[in-house]
């Protein structure tokens, strides 16, 4: 039995995921197109096989906080072009180096600004570093059963082979975090035979779907009784895609999670073959003032729920001109998760979820004996989104506007 004052949480779940707005015309947050530069391969040269030696790192962290990132001196044209120049590796284990060109795109014009934030996007301080990248209560919710798992958004989820999660952006193509391949020397283990998994249900569940929250969670969250169990039969079961190809920006492999590095940690992986399921399209990430209610989701597989779907959503704070900073609950597992916004598309005269990010990890910084928090996701900047827009359609004809 459902306890009643679980009620309007779950309605405004389903209201905020799937029912059509109640905006006016007018005050709909619009998709805004913008003209994007062209990042186009130039030369590709070989380069010595990899060692994948280390295992994936799922617990990224980086002690650089938003004003040590805001105080890094804006890159040149010949940065970015040495930054977006990128590693392909293959499935055989070759490992090939692309240089790039850069074309309609000035560094002296703002084309992906840093916004402030205000008070409300700081992080709360503590004395002690608290172990989990959990803020408060966690507000995440376990999706079950086939009827919300295979439905989108929650089905452009995916699962890595190295443990991180990613999301469908394409027909064949799965964008996720460099680290999740690439500790920042090297590609880890397990990065040569990488495998793209997707989430069903053994068998045709005999109770109707829902959303469940944990029951110790829900008991601090409601102040009552758990008001959804978890399903009876929800085993689960994933099937496996092997990646043909794997992108990794140089910006990323030039260092590691530890400096400027963390701006790039993104990944493309191209698959065998396609995976015949709904994706998700790219879009340019807007400042966060301009997001419906400030808010971010994202979903993906956390470890400390096996066999889990995890869905959360929640206010974005700081950002700077390639980084999102938000409090979304989540556990390592979830890296890779792609950070999506729900719009409305003045073209296409529809809403529109588009992914605006990486889910890149947790930072945590050390100043004068407390500590402050973050949960990171990479911003898609307009030369991002044209490099990926690139590897995903192999054109740049069809990715001039984000």
């Amino acid at each position: 039995m459902r306890s009643r004052a679980a009620l309007p949480r779950f309605t405004s779940l389903l209201f905020l995921l799937f029912l059509p707005s109640v905006f006016s015309a007018s005050s709909r947050p619009q998709w805004v197109l913008q003209r994007v530069p062209v990042v186009l391969p130039q030369q590709t040269e070989a380069r010595p096989a990899p060692h994948f030696l280390s295992p994936a790192r799922l617990d990224v962290s980086s002690p650089c906080d938003p004003e040590c990132h805001k105080r890094a001196p804006r890159p040149s044209y010949w940065d970015l072009r040495r930054l977006l120049a990128y590693e392909t590796l293959h499935a055989n284990g070759q490992l090939t180096e692309t240089a790039i060109g850069i074309y309609g795109y000035s560094p002296s014009s703002n084309t992906s600004p840093a916004y402030s934030a205000g008070s409300s996007g700081k992080a709360e301080r503590s004395h002690v570093r608290r172990k989990r990248q959990i803020f408060g209560h966690d507000g995440r919710f376990s999706i079950a059963g086939q009827d919300f798992l295979l439905k989108f958004p929650f089905s452009v989820s995916v699962k890595l082979s190295t443990g991180c999660s990613g999301t469908l952006v394409g027909d064949r193509h799965v964008l996720t975090a460099a680290h999740c391949v690439h500790d920042g020397k090297n590609y880890v283990k397990g990065a040569q035979k990488l495998r793209v998994g997707f989430l069903k249900p053994k068998q045709r569940d005999t109770q109707q779907s829902s959303f469940y929250l944990r029951p110790n969670l829900t008991n601090h969250a409601e102040g009552g009784a758990s008001p959804y169990a978890p399903p009876t039969n929800d085993k689960m079961k994933f099937q496996w895609i092997r990646a043909k190809r794997t992108h990794v920006p140089k910006g990323w492999i030039k260092g590691n999670a530890n400096d400027i590095g963390m701006d790039y940690d993104y990944a493309l992986l191209e698959l065998k073959k396609p995976h015949k399921r709904r994706h998700m399209k790219l879009g340019v990430s807007p400042p966060a003032l301009r997001l419906p209610g400030r808010r971010v989701h994202f979903s993906g597989f956390d470890n400390d729920r096996p066999g889990q779907l995890v869905y959360r959503f929640c206010q974005a704070g700081e950002e700077t001109p390639d980084l999102l900073y938000q409090h979304c609950d989540a556990q390592p597992g979830a890296s890779g998760s792609g950070v999506y916004a729900r719009m409305w598309d003045g073209r296409r005269r529809r809403w529109e979820r588009k992914v605006i990010g990486v889910f890149s990890g947790h930072q945590w910084v050390e100043r004068q004996g407390s500590s402050q928090e973050f949960n990171v996701a990479v911003r898609v900047t307009p030369l991002k989104y044209a490099q990926i827009c690139y590897w995903i359609k192999g054109n740049f004809v069809d990715c001039r506007e984000g």
